[in-house]
C-alpha cells in the first residue's frame, strides 16, 4: 500500500493519496486547491489517480476535486447523501468497497458535521483488520466535527449533534482501537474547538482522550459539541456554495501581474477594491498604502483575509518581494479567485510617493492604560471570539469577533477614538487597519493583544454573558 498524508498549516487541511502500488491504482480525498503536490507524488511512485473522494462539501477550503478531474480524468465522488452539484458526481454509499487492488476502502456514512459526510475505512487487504480511517469532519483528534454550520440552511445544531453521536458510536468507534485515525483538519480549524496539534491517533487513544468520546448521554454530547464553538468564519457560506460549482480552474503557478501604484491609486478612487497588505504588523505599521488592509502572510493568511474581504471582491495584494505567487494561491485556495494584480516593491513606492503613505500607531498596555486614563470617550473594541472573553476582558470593551466585523461595523462610532485588541497582535492589526481604511479617524491596536495587558497587571473584567 502507498499511503501519504498532506498537510497544509494555514488551513489546518490534511489530504491524502491512498494507492496500491501493485495496481498502481489510487485516490485522492479531501484534496486542497493546488494539486500539484498529488500529481507528483503519483508520477514518481508509478499510481495512476482515478478518483477523487470528497468526505463532504467543505466550508473552509476551495478543494481540488475539479482541478483533479482535469489533470487526470479521475471520478469525483461523494457520500450518497450528497445533494446535486454542477458537475457530475459518483455517490458512494454506505458499506460501498473501492478495491485498488489488495488495498481496498470502506464507505461509512457518517454524517453529523454536514449531513452528507462519510469516512473511509481504508484495509491492506480485502480480509484484513481496518488498517486506518480517514474520518473527514466527523472525528479529529481531540475532537469532533461542529454540527452548527448548517444552520442558515435548514439543519438545526441539536439534529445534526444527534446524527454525529449516532455516527461515532455505530460507525467509528465499532472499529479495533488499533486502527490509525486520519482528519481532514488539524488544530486551529474553525471545524471543530479542540483539535490537537497531532497528525494521528488511533480509535483506542480516542476513545480514552477525546472529551466528545467519553461516557455521557446524547444529551450531555449534544451539550458538548455544541457549546463554546468559535464564530464561523465569514467566507465559509460562499466557500461551501462554491465546492458545488464549476469554477475556474487554478494555475498555481502563475503570479498576479505588476500594477503600478497609480492604477492600484485610481482603482481604490473608483471604490470596490480591497488591496491586502500580507507584510508582517510591524512592516505595515511603520508604513503601507493608505486605504490598504494588513492581513500578514505568515499567519492564516486565506481565512482571516476571508474575514475582511467579501467574496467578489477585485484584490490587489501587497506582499514582501516574490511572495506574490503565494499570496493569490492561498487566496484561490477559499475561492477567492478576483486578485488583479499586485504592488510590487511597496517600501521603494512609499519612499518616492510620501503623500500615499501612513503609518499605523501601536500601543504598548501601559500606554493604552494612560490613555484610558486620559481619554473617558476612547472606544475599545475586542475582536477576539466568544471562548476566548469567557475568562475576562479589558473593561468597557465592545465584543465584535473578527469574523463579523465587517457586518457589524455600524455598531462602532467612527468618529471616537478606538483601540482595537485580540490574544496576540496579529487579529488586531487586521481589524484595525479595516477600520481605518473604512473611515474610522483615530485607531490604533494593543501590542501582544490581551495577554500582555494581563502580564501587566492592568485591570480586566469577566463578561456578564
Amino acid at each position: 500500500m502507498f499511503f501519504r498524508q498532506y498537510q497544509l498549516p494555514c488551513l489546518s487541511l490534511f489530504s491524502y493519496l491512498v494507492g496500491d502500488e501493485a495496481t498502481g491504482r489510487a485516490v485522492v480525498v479531501d484534496p486542497q486547491r493546488d494539486v500539484s503536490a498529488y500529481l507528483a507524488d503519483a508520477a514518481a511512485n508509478g499510481l495512476t489517480i482515478e478518483r477523487v473522494i470528497e468526505t463532504h462539501f467543505h466550508a473552509d477550503f476551495l478543494s481540488g476535486h475539479l482541478e483533479l478531474a482535469k489533470a487526470t480524468g479521475a471520478t469525483i465522488s461523494y457520500g450518497s447523501e450528497a445533494t446535486a452539484a454542477d458537475f457530475e458526481i459518483d455517490r458512494l454509499k454506505h458499506g460501498q468497497v473501492l478495491s485498488l487492488g489488495e488495498v481496498t476502502l470502506e464507505v461509512r456514512h457518517t454524517p453529523g458535521h454536514t449531513p452528507e459526510s462519510i469516512s473511509i475505512v481504508v484495509r491492506e487487504r480485502p480480509d484484513g483488520e481496518a488498517w486506518a480511517v480517514l474520518t473527514g469532519d466527523t472525528l479529529f483528534i481531540g475532537d469532533v466535527g461542529r454540527p452548527d454550520l448548517l444552520t442558515s440552511v435548514g439543519w438545526t445544531a441539536d439534529d445534526l449533534a444527534r446524527q454525529l453521536h449516532r455516527s461515532l458510536h455505530e460507525q467509528l468507534l465499532t472499529l479495533p482501537d488499533s486502527t490509525r485515525v486520519y482528519p481532514a483538519h488539524g488544530a486551529g480549524s474553525a471545524c471543530g474547538k479542540s483539535m490537537s496539534d497531532a497528525v494521528v491517533s488511533t480509535i483506542g487513544e480516542q476513545r480514552v482522550t477525546n472529551y466528545a468520546l467519553r461516557p455521557m448521554s446524547e444529551d450531555e454530547f449534544v451539550a458538548a459539541v455544541t457549546e463554546g464553538q468559535s464564530v464561523a468564519p465569514l467566507y465559509f457560506a460562499f466557500t461551501a456554495d462554491s465546492n458545488r460549482r464549476v469554477h475556474e480552474l487554478l494555475d498555481d503557478g502563475a503570479p498576479p501581474r505588476a500594477l503600478p501604484v497609480d492604477d492600484v491609486t485610481e482603482m481604490q478612487r473608483r471604490g470596490g477594491v480591497a488591496v491586502i497588505d500580507a507584510r508582517s504588523p510591524e512592516a505595515f505599521a511603520s508604513g503601507h498604502l493608505r486605504g490598504s488592509i494588513n492581513v500578514g502572510l505568515d499567519g492564516r493568511f486565506a481565512e482571516y483575509a476571508g474575514d475582511v474581504v467579501r467574496p467578489g471582491q477585485p484584490i490587489v495584494v501587497v506582499t514582501d518581494p516574490g511572495r506574490e505567487a503565494e499570496a493569490k494561491v492561498r487566496l484561490a485556495r477559499i475561492g477567492f479567485d478576483t486578485v488583479v494584480g499586485a504592488l510590487a516593491d511597496v517600501e521603494r513606492v512609499l519612499a518616492e510617493r510620501p503623500d500615499l503613505a501612513e503609518r499605523s500607531v501601536r500601543l504598548a498596555a501601559a500606554d493604552l492604560g494612560e490613555w484610558m486614563h486620559d481619554e473617558p470617550a476612547l472606544q475599545i473594541v475586542d475582536v477576539r471570539n466568544p471562548g476566548e472573553t469567557a475568562d475576562g476582558l479589558i473593561e468597557g470593551a465592545t465584543r465584535v469577533p473578527l469574523a463579523r466585523l465587517l457586518d457589524r461595523m455600524a455598531e462602532l462610532d467612527s468618529t471616537k477614538p478606538t483601540v482595537v485588541y485580540c490574544a496576540g497582535g496579529y487579529r488586531s492589526s487586521i481589524a484595525s487597519s479595516l477600520l481605518r481604511a473604512s473611515g474610522f479617524g483615530r485607531v490604533a491596536d494593543l501590542i501582544g493583544g490581551y495577554g500582555a495587558w494581563v502580564a501587566a497587571g492592568l485591570p480586566s473584567t469577566v463578561p456578564a454573558g
